[in-house]
């Protein structure tokens, strides 16, 4: 009976450890961990819990003769508190602001992607709190003990505390302006198109779902929590449970989605429906907003939500619009250059394993396109950068990538027309301008005409 109850336990132990460690809890907590704020605050606590006692040891072993009287050390000690402590509310109460202000100014989703998530700002808390607690350890014993090696780590502390505090205000200017914010997202939209699409050739040819199993499923999986946004799939386990069962697996939803409780998640057919639910369910992250790690579509809905606001009626700041769209361009002609992966994911013997929807090239067009020219044709300058992207765009891409390009650059020219009743505005929408405004008069390259 004992054993049985013993073995119970184990089993259970054992279970609860595998759905801890679980693929989509462990890509939600790394996620999460990513942009949590208070995450350096506590491995700096940590870290000096660790590192105080070593100082003392250190200080004993030495001996060396105090820098500082006794008064001049307690001095020193309380202004490197009083030091940390500033800058510790400065810092906080500057962030929030700076939330607030990007928020309305650029788009909410900016404070977890952008700013949430920069190293600089999470270091430098990281550094105030280590030296606060440190130099309040010290002051603490500042009668007892005498602390000559901790003095001069203090004293180092303070003035790596006040040249950070610094250089952390000019970063701080530097970061939330319109065009760093905007390169930022094209910096790790890029990072995740690189990860997505790995195979750089201007191939368009796609896997078709019509080579796979499409009819009726032998059984669908639902979802079986509380609603989310998909961030991520497993691919690579989904394509080995399909293969080790011989069959195949459908994610119903696309990444991004919101899923509510109940609906479909995967479609299985053949031996794959011997998969158990909860395996599959483990492929997939869940999360409350979307993020980028598996979601290029994401960096461009950051970049025209950045633009749409811009050409606001409250903001009317075309000029931050042309920074955004210089960014969608340039993510648009790396992706034109890389062949978007089709909905068939085989395994290594060409075998149809997973079958998931992916955004194609006229996805990617319409939503880089399509709103900021009906919020934005009105504006010459928007008028202009989006011609010049298009132009510029359907001049390099291969034929099939062309056409969407070409319809774009069509509505785009129907839409000035109805817009400018005068014809010398007209004709200088109807220019290509790569600075929006002021730039038609540069030669292309070098023995061009124009």
């Amino acid at each position: 009976m004992f054993k049985a109850r013993l073995r119970l336990k184990w089993h259970r132990g054992v279970r609860y450890v595998k759905e801890v460690l679980a693929w989509n809890r462990l890509y939600r907590t790394a996620s999460y961990l990513r942009s949590a704020l208070w995450l350096a605050p506590l491995v700096a606590v940590i870290f000096v819990l660790a590192t105080m006692p070593l100082l003392r040891m250190l200080d004993a072993w030495l001996n060396w003769m105090p820098i500082l009287e006794e008064e001049g050390a307690r001095g020193m000690f309380q202004t490197v508190v009083t030091l940390a402590l500033s800058f510790l509310v400065f810092t906080f109460g500057s962030l929030l602001v700076a939330i607030q202000v990007a928020s309305a100014q650029l788009t909410p989703r900016i404070i977890a992607t952008a700013l949430l998530r920069d190293n600089v700002v999470r270091f430098s808390v990281g550094l105030f709190v280590f030296t606060l607690i440190l130099a309040q350890m010290a002051l603490n014993r500042a009668d007892t003990h005498a602390q000559r090696i901790i003095t001069i780590v203090v004293g180092m502390l303070g003035v790596a505390s006040i040249m950070t505090f610094l250089f952390l205000i000019d970063y701080a200017a530097r970061l939330l302006r319109p065009v760093s914010i905007a390169a930022r997202i094209a910096d790790e939209g890029a990072e995740v198109i690189n990860a997505v699409y790995p195979e750089r050739t201007p191939d368009v040819s796609y896997g078709s779902s019509g080579e796979a199993r499409t009819g009726k499923p032998n059984r669908v999986c639902t979802h079986r929590d509380t609603s989310g946004i998909v961030l991520a799939l497993d691919v690579t386990t989904l394509v080995d449970l399909a293969r080790r069962h011989a069959g195949v697996i459908a994610f119903v939803p696309q990444v991004g989605d919101l899923v509510a409780d109940g609906r479909p998640l995967f479609a299985l057919y053949d031996g794959a429906t011997a998969i158990s639910d909860r395996r599959l369910r483990e492929t997939v992250a869940f999360g409350r907003e979307r993020t980028l790690e598996q979601d290029p579509m994401f960096a461009f809905r950051i970049l025209v939500d950045i633009a749409l606001k811009a050409l606001s009626p409250a903001i009317n700041d075309p000029t931050t619009a042309v920074l955004a769209i210089d960014q969608v361009h340039r993510l648009l002609g790396d992706l034109a250059m890389r062949r978007l992966r089709g909905e068939v994911i085989r395994d290594d013997l060409g075998e149809c394993r997973l079958i998931l929807r992916t955004p194609n090239w006229e996805d990617f067009v319409h939503v880089a396109c399509r709103e900021i020219r009906s919020c934005g044709a009105g504006n010459l300058q928007i008028a202009r950068r989006l011609r010049a992207m298009l132009e510029d765009l359907a001049g390099s891409v291969v034929e099939a990538r062309r056409v969407v390009l070409l319809e774009e650059l069509s509505a785009l020219d129907r839409t000035i027309e109805k817009i400018y009743a005068l014809p010398e505005d007209l004709a200088l929408a109807r220019e290509a301008d790569l600075q929006g405004l002021g730039g038609t008069s540069r030669v292309p390259w070098p023995g061009a005409s124009r």
